[in-house]
């Protein structure tokens, strides 16, 4: 018998004991998380994951075991058995509050340092505190629960897709680099000196292979990983929720998929998910929201001013649509209220961030409008502009002008901070939609060609097949994101399957056939063997947990996440490599250029 645990051998979790287990006998084993000694009696809160329950140690039960108690501080793990009493004092904020155990014996299994960090929800430990010492911070209720849930969500994911017919496949970690996409994180390889392979930024490639093997429909609950600047809803290494489907069309896809979130809303939060849900065009969502994951809890719709703009007094309009830019503006209903002067100049520096080089601003008071640019508007303009806003005394009116990517971005987060101001967006409501028809490219002024607005094997739409070459800008995509509260949670396409329009593909990115057979010549001599037409769809896990708890941090559902940085605090990844290992790498280190340092 091991001397460790004195035969003992847990019976119960802490936070489960209720009235039902009154009169019996139970072992438990946690962390002391509060101690209270009142003279013949020692009181110990004892923590495990389930929560907290009271142990009371007296001296007329057993002297022993009091002595002991004694003797453990905060974060002690100890093992106790005893028997479960109704309690005298009841506690109606915890779930245990009608019992405690008495001990008769208790064994410290372990001594614990005064934590860094107090062991509570409420601690107010700074983020990077708590990352350091994340095995602490993942004592505390609420960080289990959110891997609980997380937990619950991943089963309910796996049990959907087996029960569809789905198999689980694994694809490989160790891939070749691409050259469309995020920047990959890349591994040297020691056999092959002076290649690399690349971490998957996603199993697109595979997954479409095993639709071309006949697998027909696969899942895979996989890491994968993109070295790009990190907010608080990314990390450099994410769990990706992967599907492909043979012999389907978009409305398969996603008819299978809203069964799928009926599912997990149902089961993991107990809320009945309407379906068919709303879908709404990329062109459409831009327009009226002014972002491709557009927030349907609140409203603050852009309208679009360039008529009336045009042929105002106000210069600044009139020369912005003179160049073919975009004049926009929200009515913030209500907002006069919220918003100062102090209030507007801030919501300027905030627009600012955006690109935007100026907010204009309406005031809709008691004494009537008041603006800085009212005087270059007439009394039509005015009229006008009063009739297309919508607005009303107590009203507030933003504009932006300047070329469209930055009146949609500046704007698109205006309503998002004016709501979140005035406290509009409401808590426990699931607004969630697909976005649809997204532009197959993009131009990208940093490499002054269009790249791939998803990636380089999304079909076209049918209607749109003669622009690939010709009109790539107005090219749109067999696309689709699922969006839930202003949030993309996961996003698809139907893929290319023949050869020849998949080479028309990688000739309107610029790839030579030499090019493209270098880099992708393992796929193109794949679609030689009969390829069905397949699609499919990939979830971020991480944050679809992160909408559901309605939490700010993608870092509060990941057991142990990197900073923004893409630092680990907890072990102090990266590191420096020895010597002896770049060697066997055949790779040496350069410094950094100062600007880089």
């Amino acid at each position: 018998m091991s001397e460790l645990l004195n035969g003992l051998k847990r019976t119960h979790y802490a936070g489960l004991l209720r009235d039902e287990h009154i009169d019996t006998r139970v072992v438990l084993m946690g962390w002391v998380q509060k101690r209270r000694n009142l003279g013949g009696l020692l009181f110990v809160d004892l923590r495990d994951r389930e929560g907290i329950a009271q142990i009371v140690f007296d001296t007329k039960v057993s002297q022993e075991a009091f002595d002991k108690a004694d003797t453990i501080r905060g974060e002690y793990v100890v093992a106790v058995e005893g028997v479960v009493k109704k309690r005298e004092s009841v506690n109606p904020d915890i779930p245990t509050g009608q019992v405690e155990v008495f001990a008769e014996q208790i064994k410290i299994l372990s001594e614990s340092e005064v934590p860094p960090i107090h062991i509570t929800d409420e601690d107010g430990a700074a983020e990077k505190l708590r990352l350091k010492y994340r095995y602490l911070d993942l004592r505390k209720p609420k960080m289990y629960k959110n891997l609980l849930f997380r937990s619950q969500v991943a089963s309910v994911f796996r049990s959907f897709f087996n029960s569809e017919g789905f198999l689980e496949v694994e694809t490989p970690f160790l891939n070749k680099p691409t050259p469309e996409g995020a920047r990959d994180y890349l591994v040297p390889s020691r056999v092959n000196p002076n290649k690399f392979y690349a971490l998957p930024q996603s199993p697109q490639l595979f997954k479409q292979m095993l639709m071309v093997s006949g697998i027909d429909k696969y899942y895979q609950i996989v890491k994968c990983f993109r070295d790009e600047d990190l907010r608080a809803d990314r990390q450099p290494e994410f769990t990706q929720v992967d599907v492909e489907m043979s012999f389907v069309e978009e409305n398969d896809v996603i008819a299978v998929n809203e069964a799928l979130m009926k599912k997990i809303f149902k089961e993991t939060l107990n809320v009945e998910l309407e379906t068919p849900f709303m879908r709404m065009p990329y062109k459409e969502a831009m327009e009226r929201f002014g972002s491709d994951k557009p927030d349907l809890r609140f409203g603050f719709e852009l309208k679009a001013l360039n008529d009336i703009a045009a042929t105002c007094g106000f210069g600044v309009f009139a020369s912005t649509v003179e160049q073919g830019n975009d004049v926009r503006a929200i009515n913030i209903d209500g907002g006069l209220e919220t918003f100062s002067k102090k209030g507007l100049k801030n919501l300027e520096k905030f627009a600012k961030t955006y690109g935007a080089q100026g907010l204009a601003w309406m005031r809709f008071t008691e004494e009537g409008i008041d603006s800085p640019i009212l005087k270059f508007l007439s009394d039509e303009d005015i009229q006008k502009i009063t009739e297309r806003m919508e607005a009303k005394t107590g009203d507030l009116v933003l504009f932006v002008a300047d070329k469209p990517s930055v009146v949609f971005a500046a704007l698109g987060a205006l309503r998002l901070e004016a709501a979140k101001q005035m406290n509009k967006i409401e808590e426990g409501v699931y607004k969630i939609l697909w976005v649809t028809e997204f532009p197959l490219f993009e131009y990208s002024e940093e490499e002054d060609r269009y790249v791939a607005k998803h990636h380089p094997f999304t079909s076209p739409m049918d209607d749109d097949m003669n622009k690939i070459e010709t009109d790539p800008a107005n090219c749109r995509a067999k696309a689709y994101d699922i969006v839930l509260n202003g949030s993309e949670i996961g996003g698809g396409s139907i893929r290319i399957h023949t050869t020849e329009l998949q080479a028309r593909m990688f000739k309107a990115l610029g790839f030579s056939d030499e090019e493209a057979q270098e880099k992708f010549g393992f796929l193109l001599d794949a679609f030689k063997y009969g390829v069905p037409p397949h699609g499919g769809i990939a979830y971020g896990l991480d944050r679809v947990v992160m909408e559901l708890l309605n939490i700010d941090n993608i870092r509060d559902v990941i057991a142990f996440p990197k900073t923004q940085q893409a630092t680990c605090l907890l072990t102090n990844a990266p590191g420096f490599a020895e010597v002896h290992q770049l060697e066997e790498l055949f790779l040496e280190t350069v410094s950094p250029k100062k600007e880089q340092a």
